[in-house]
């Protein structure tokens, strides 16, 4: 029966009579349909809009916990500063064949007192980042340098397994 239906449905649509209807329906499906450029987040979303929820000398570090969330890094040694991070990657046009082109990259770093109150809040957008120097010193590593036995025996193993193979 509902074969029946249909193929009536069919035969009584006759597409010249309704051609500004179809055009009207492509039309209104093209329109609603938002072409959105796909993005790829990390971080904390709209970290500029939340930090301008923050007062100096007077948020305190539960405030920002409900604002924000719990920071991606802190200071090694009294938890002080708490770093948070943005970063927005977004679909590239023509010119860069589809790759990603980063878009947002917010860091704010927020330094409290001892008392937990806000007492400094610095946001880097992705042109003030450029800007910040880094250090040009190197952290040298005690724990993976070698003793002087440990040297002494690899360099006598060395010295057997060159035998060995002069041997052979």
């Amino acid at each position: 029966m509902k074969q029946i239906i249909i193929k009536i449905l069919i035969m009584s649509f006759n597409f010249k009579n309704h051609f500004n209807l179809v055009l009207l329906l492509i039309y209104l499906f093209f329109t609603n349909c938002q072409l959105k450029e796909p993005t790829k987040n990390h971080g904390i979303a709209f970290l500029e809009n939340r930090s301008e929820k923050l007062i100096v000398n007077k948020t305190n570090k539960n405030d920002v916990l409900n604002i924000i969330g719990h920071p991606h890094s802190s200071s090694l040694d009294d938890n002080q500063t708490w770093i948070y991070l943005e970063r927005t990657l977004n679909k590239g046009k023509f010119h860069k064949l589809g790759q990603h082109v980063l878009t947002k990259n917010n860091t704010l770093v927020l330094y409290f007192d001892k008392y937990g109150v806000l007492k400094k809040k610095e946001l880097f957008d992705i042109n003030n980042l450029k800007k910040v120097e880094f250090s040009k010193k190197e952290t040298t590593n005690e724990l993976t340098q070698k003793s002087f036995v440990e040297t002494f025996l690899s360099s006598v193993r060395q010295k057997m397994y060159a035998n060995r193979e002069k041997k052979n």
